[in-house]
Formats: structure tokens, C-alpha cells, sequence
């Protein structure tokens, strides 16, 4: 190595070493926002905590609140018959994120677990960006929290505000209806925000993976070697496997338990003895919101990494293609594929979409922003080889990247095929029961 290079790897880390040695910097709004929700599990008294906040508001408390304020009594506005399927169904998908990212923090401790230790070997725009993204974590898990709290806050004010509940456990009717209107809403909160932050995180992890995934994509625009082209691509494909090993339980027990939790809403709320109004089954809708947009961060987060590491395979082949035909343009008679450039003029590849098209027509979502419809220009003539090119291009083609769950890569298909057979269960259940009546 020589000393220029040396010298810009130097200045490189220790650019990043700020990252590096003195994690907290980094991590101090996110390290402080664990902490106040008693998740931090750095050392054995923030790991009591945690263990005693997530029993008393994720089990203790709702367990309570069903059994205690069930208010079998109470008139069809008040009366709650659903509300074992939400206690049930957040605390289970609670205790799982719970579970899920105690250990994650544990095992890997944070900077590991969010691939801190590895952004020394990415580009500057990759490390701006994936701070910048872990800098938005916090407002995007406050966008879906928020909402749902609100809603809840203003069902729990109303139910208890109208004399549902009348229970004096405190001595007073009123401070003991506080006191457990307070417990419930911190218990809903604990909970669902412990399930959106998990979910949030795999988002942000996926979020690295695809600022790699552009900044790999420019080695098709200069003149690259195959041996730098193959060892970035390894690389990001030993993080994705790395990702998909971590998450695989999580995501395929999240799959089950809310598939699971919205099975039993269904079966108890097409019960015929069961009359329906938005006071007795509101809670119940807003739970299913809940779970079914967690689960949608996680599939959209896996399915979307999956895309654009599988648009690679396109974007290389059209590499090839534009390349091939340079060289044939340039190329001498003489029958063989030219090794390097041949010409100096830069060939000129014809513009898409002439049929009454013009630029301004978008392509809209399905236009990928690695693999576009445009071709790629003569870029200083690459000097690889027809046979590397194609040896590459077989490469990509038979080593696809993306997320896996247990060898299933969670692509586009995948998602088609969990939406087909939920909706043939969905479709059987409903026939079990308001078919039969």
C-alpha cells in the first residue's frame, strides 16, 4: 500500500474514530430514550428495571384491568367482551419484541447490533445518511405511537369519565378510577411502543443495507475491476445474512402471533350473540390497526432491501449489454471480441421511450431507483473482459440477496403467497361461521 492510500485510510478512521471510541456521542438521544423506557439493560440494575417495568405494565396491569374491571354489569356501551383478545394479543407481540430486543442489545450491545462497528469501511455518504436516518428513528416510532395513543387516551378518559368502572380499591371512587385509568394507558403505551421500536429498528438496519446497496450500484458507472465489484457485493450479502439470522425468529413469531390475534378477533366478533357498535369493539379495531402496521414495517423493510439487492442482477446485466455493444462498436475486423477500448468515440445509445413519450412521463413507484429504464453510458470505455463481464453477470444471477426467513427469501412472491393463504383461511372461517347461520 503505498503511503497516499495509507495515509487516506488514516484519515478515514480517524474521521470516524469519534464513533468508534466514544460510542455514547452517537447514541445519546437513542441510549437516553431506552433508558427512559426502562429497555436499557446495559448493566444488572437498569436489567433489574427493565425486567420489573415489563412485568408490571405488560402483564401485571392488564391482567388486571381484565379481571378486575371486566364490568360484565355494565350497559352495552361499556361493557368490554372483546377485551381479552387485545390483552391477550398486545402482550404476547409485547413480549416478544421485548424478549427480541433485550437479547439483541445484550448479546451484540448497541453499536454492534446496528452495524456502528462496520460504518468505518462504508463511503461518507453512507455514514451521513444512515445518521441522519438514525436521527429520524425517533420521530418515525413517535408517527405510529402517537396516533394510536391519542385514540386510546380518548376511549380510556371517556369509559372511565362516564362511571364504567366504580371500584374504591384507594378508598375514593375518583382517585381510584385515576389511578387506574393512569396504569392502563402506561401499560397500552409500554406495550405497543416496545412492538413499534423493534419494528423501527429492523427498518433502519434495512435502511444501511440499501445506502450500500446505491453506493454499490456505482461501480457500474466507472471503470471497475470484477475483484472490488465482487468483494463489496460479498460483503453486503454477509450483512444481509447477518440480518436475516438475528430477525428470522422475530419475524416469522410476529407473522404467526398477529395472523393469530386477528383469527380470534374475527371468530369473536362474527359470534351471532354478539352485537357490534364502536364502543364495545373500537378498542378491539385499534389493537388490529396496531399489530397489522408493525407487521407491515417489517414485511415492507424485508421485502424492499430483498428488491433492490435482487435489481442489481438487472442493472448488471444491462452493464454487460452497453458494454458489449461498445466494444463491437469500436472493435477492429478481425472477428474477436476486443478485450478493451477500441475507439475513442463514445457511442450513442438511442432514447427510450419514443412511441409519444416524453421525459415527463413518470414511471411512478415501479421505476427502481438502482435499476432504471435508462441505459448506462459509455463511461470511459471499461477495460474488463467480455468473459468477466459474463462471469460476473452468472454470478449475480445464481446468488441472489436479500432477507431470508429460515432459507425463504421475503420478496414480492412471498408476500402474494401469505396474502393468499390468509385469505383462504379468512375466507373458511367466515364460512364456519355466518355461512352456517
Amino acid at each position: 500500500m503505498s503511503d497516499t492510500a495509507a495515509t487516506a485510510l488514516l484519515d478515514r478512521r480517524g474521521k470516524y474514530n469519534r464513533s468508534v471510541s466514544h460510542v455514547n456521542d452517537e447514541f445519546h438521544t437513542f441510549r437516553s430514550y431506552l433508558r427512559w423506557m426502562c429497555v436499557d439493560q446495559s448493566n444488572a440494575f437498569t436489567a433489574a428495571l427493565s425486567w420489573s417495568v415489563f412485568l408490571l405494565l405488560a402483564v401485571l396491569v392488564p391482567a388486571a384491568s381484565h379481571f378486575l374491571l371486566a364490568c360484565p354489569d355494565c350497559d352495552g356501551r361499556h361493557s368490554r367482551p372483546y377485551d381479552g383478545v387485545v390483552q391477550v394479543s398486545l402482550t404476547t407481540v409485547a413480549t416478544l419484541s421485548f424478549l427480541c430486543l433485550a437479547g439483541f442489545v445484550r448479546k451484540y450491545g448497541l453499536r454492534r447490533f446496528l452495524f456502528f462497528d462496520k460504518l468505518c469501511d462504508d463511503s461518507e455518504t453512507v455514514r451521513t445518511n444512515y445518521m441522519a436516518q438514525l436521527n429520524r428513528s425517533l420521530k418515525i416510532l413517535s408517527v405510529f405511537v402517537g396516533p394510536c395513543f391519542v385514540v386510546e387516551c380518548a376511549y380510556k378518559i371517556w369509559w372511565y369519565g362516564s362511571g364504567a368502572s366504580q371500584i374504591p380499591f384507594l378508598g375514593n371512587v375518583y382517585v381510584s378510577d385515576a389511578v387506574a385509568c393512569i396504569l392502563e394507558l402506561c401499560s397500552w403505551l409500554y406495550r405497543i411502543t416496545v412492538i413499534f421500536l423493534v419494528c423501527v429498528l429492523f427498518r433502519l438496519i434495512c435502511h444501511l443495507q440499501i445506502l450500500r446497496l446505491h453506493d454499490f450500484a456505482r461501480f457500474f458507472h466507472v471503470d471497475s475491476d470484477v475483484a472490488s465489484v465482487m468483494s463489496e457485493h460479498l460483503r453486503i450479502r454477509r450483512h444481509l445474512r447477518i440480518i436475516s439470522h438475528r430477525f428470522r425468529a422475530f419475524i416469522l413469531l410476529a407473522l404467526l402471533l398477529v395472523t393469530g390475534s386477528q383469527f380470534a378477533c374475527l371468530l369473536v366478533t362474527t359470534k351471532h350473540s354478539r352485537d357490534m357498535n364502536l364502543y364495545m369493539a373500537g378498542e378491539l379495531a385499534l389493537c388490529s390497526v396496531t399489530l397489522l402496521s408493525a407487521l407491515c414495517i417489517l414485511l415492507r423493510s424485508a421485502t424492499k432491501i430483498t428488491h433492490k439487492a435482487q435489481a442489481i442482477t438487472g442493472l448488471a446485466a444491462k452493464w454487460h449489454v452497453c458494454a458489449t455493444l461498445d466494444s463491437f462498436d469500436g472493435a477492429v475486423t478481425d472477428g474477436e471480441t476486443p478485450m478493451g477500448p477500441q475507439s475513442s468515440r463514445e457511442t450513442v445509445f438511442p432514447n427510450v421511450g419514443t412511441d409519444g413519450e416524453s421525459d415527463t412521463d413518470e414511471a411512478g413507484d415501479e421505476e427502481d431507483e438502482i435499476d432504471t429504464t435508462k441505459f448506462i453510458p459509455s463511461y470511459a470505455y471499461s477495460t474488463i473482459s467480455y468473459q468477466k463481464r459474463q462471469a460476473l453477470v452468472n454470478y449475480f444471477e445464481n446468488n441472489r440477496a436479500g432477507i431470508t426467513v429460515y432459507g425463504f427469501m421475503l420478496d414480492r412472491s412471498t408476500l402474494h403467497t401469505i396474502f393468499g393463504i390468509q385469505l383462504s383461511l379468512v375466507l373458511w372461517l367466515l364460512g364456519k361461521t355466518i355461512g352456517s347461520f
